[in-house]
């Protein structure tokens, strides 16, 4: 991989059962600036209350914010999508909520936030796929491809579930392999 691409304009990153772990330790290793905003959807109970942002602001400088609807998109944030909704991106400057059927048996889906992000950003996104335990997040990776984004999937020997990972390195062309250890490096580098 090219060791700079000052051309990325979003980082999302999706990640289910087994993917906390892993976000905490990229977090704290993250650059105190960077010139982009990072997406966050991850697997949550619909009726888990809102402490995964305030877990989150502990370990990152950033802004972390639970996205509402409307929600503008600022370089240098952290965002995480709600529980119970998809995210969608209207343009480059929008995100909106959306509470149609579940995909993949979740509400937020990954493929839905993937296969949005992949439209409005095409090969300014890199997509970041991590531990789980479905297929959510597959389909959007091919998606993210198609469009000319990067792709990076998680180790799947280094995923605490890795039903996600294992499943998107058969199915999907991928452009970085990372692991838990390397994965704020890699964004850093961006």
């Amino acid at each position: 991989m090219e060791a700079k691409n000052t051309d990325t304009e979003l980082v999302v990153i999706g990640g289910s059962a087994g993917s906390l772990q892993v976000i905490l330790e990229m977090l704290k290793k993250l650059k105190t600036e960077l010139h982009f905003p990072i997406v966050l959807v991850v697997h949550r109970k619909a009726s888990s209350t809102n402490i995964l942002q305030t877990l989150l602001q502990q370990f990152v400088a950033m802004e972390v914010i639970e996205i509402d609807d409307k929600t503008e998109i600022e370089s240098n944030k952290v965002y995480i999508v709600p529980a119970d909704y998809h995210l969608l991106f209207e343009n480059k400057k929008m995100m909106s909520l959306d509470f149609s059927e579940k995909m993949n048996y979740s509400r937020p889906s990954i493929d839905v936030t993937f296969n949005s992000a992949a439209e409005i950003f095409g090969d300014k996104l890199v997509g970041i796929l991590l531990s789980g335990a479905n297929a959510d997040g597959v389909e959007g990776l091919g998606c993210i491809k198609k469009n000319k984004g990067k792709v990076w999937i998680q180790e799947p020997g280094t995923a605490e579930v890795d039903y996600m990972p294992r499943h998107a390195v058969e199915e999907v062309k991928y452009d970085l392999i990372i692991t838990p250890d390397n994965l704020a490096d890699h964004i850093n580098q961006l």
